[in-house]
């Protein structure tokens, strides 16, 4: 069946189109009313692991802006617990894990699923998504890059700077990478069982990768991503996001990715002259720019299509929405985008 609104994929492609695609990085969740509802009687994993849930949460956004993609509720992290390393959320502080990984015994401790087994609860909730769905926008399916994971593994927490992740790297780098390959290999298998379940795109995310310099970035975070998009390249299309990997644009963009996402600190203009101007960029927004009037929002909308230009570009914030934005000014910016012309 062949996907009635296919902006998306065709921008992904780098077609020529009317006007980019738009969707939202975390669109599906915790700004929503009807999302804080179904929170009230479920906690965050049952919300991840019941399908009827994950797919209904994710089609909310959609049903209420008619974003030209849906992404699959769920979160990066079930992927250690898949690898037998207990996560937990706790709420009003965020991911929380009891027994951080802190040494090679440690690491060789860690597993690699079988994810069909493990993480089947994902992709029956992906074929629940897709009926809803009813074929009318893509779906994109996601995990977050193996530094960033095994930045949460090692750490135990959120961090500002993950400082005992990378400790962990650069005193035991030899157990790091036998960590960071059992996380990518254990990825690949997931992402490739999520497209055969049914999402159209899959992107990764590298929320930490700009904790990291420039040489330490490319050995400890890109060669697993780039393993990840060479795996996935013949499957499905693959968007990298590294948050603040500016620096990284030109390396990544040689790759096979099929976009590359893009942070606020970076603007279109150097994103395109970085990345040589030849591949599908995705972003930029500021997040907290959603406080701003809904007018100013539309204008600055426009202002940055112009500055990406139509083609080759996907519409996006440059991270996940944020808890406390207003419902009319999340509106405005998927309108912006569906009124440029």
């Amino acid at each position: 069946m062949s996907i009635k609104n296919d902006l998306f994929l065709r921008a992904l492609k780098g077609e020529t189109v009317e006007r980019p695609p738009v969707w939202m990085m975390r669109q599906a969740g915790r700004y929503l009313p009807e999302f804080m509802a179904i929170r009230e009687k479920y906690d965050f994993f049952t919300r991840c692991q019941t399908p009827e849930l994950a797919s209904e949460i994710t089609v909310q956004p959609i049903r209420r802006y008619g974003m030209d993609a849906a992404i699959l509720f769920s979160d990066i992290l079930v992927i250690p617990q898949a690898m037998n390393i207990e996560v937990q959320m706790k709420p009003n502080f965020g991911p929380y894990l009891p027994n951080p990984i802190r040494t090679p015994k440690d690491v060789d401790n860690v597993i690699v699923p079988d994810v069909k087994e493990a993480l089947n609860y994902v992709f029956e909730g992906i074929k629940a998504t897709k009926e809803l769905l009813n074929n009318e926008i893509p779906l994109i399916g996601f995990a977050g890059s193996p530094w960033t994971i095994l930045c949460y593994c090692v750490q135990g927490q959120g961090s500002k700077n993950f400082d005992k992740a990378k400790e962990f790297c650069f005193t035991n780098p030899v157990a790091a990478h036998q960590l960071l390959q059992k996380i990518t290999d254990t990825t690949i298998a997931y992402l490739k069982e999520k497209v055969v379940a049914g999402v159209n795109a899959v992107q990764v995310f590298d929320s930490w990768g700009g904790m990291l310099s420039p040489t330490d970035y490319q050995e400890f975070s890109w060669q697993y991503i780039n393993q990840i998009i060479e795996a996935l390249k013949d499957d499905a299309p693959v968007i990298a996001f590294g948050k603040g990997c500016w620096f990284a644009l030109g390396e990544m963009a040689k790759s096979n990715a099929s976009a590359l996402g893009v942070d606020w600190t970076c603007s279109p203009q150097n994103a395109r002259y970085l990345t040589g101007g030849n591949i599908t960029l995705q972003g930029n927004f500021d997040p907290v720019r959603l406080l701003s009037p809904p007018a100013e929002i539309k204008k600055m909308v426009h202002q940055m299509i112009d500055a990406f230009g139509k083609d080759k570009y996907i519409v996006n914030l440059g991270h996940g929405i944020l808890p406390h934005i207003p419902l009319d000014h999340a509106k405005a910016f998927i309108d912006a985008v569906k009124e440029y012309r």
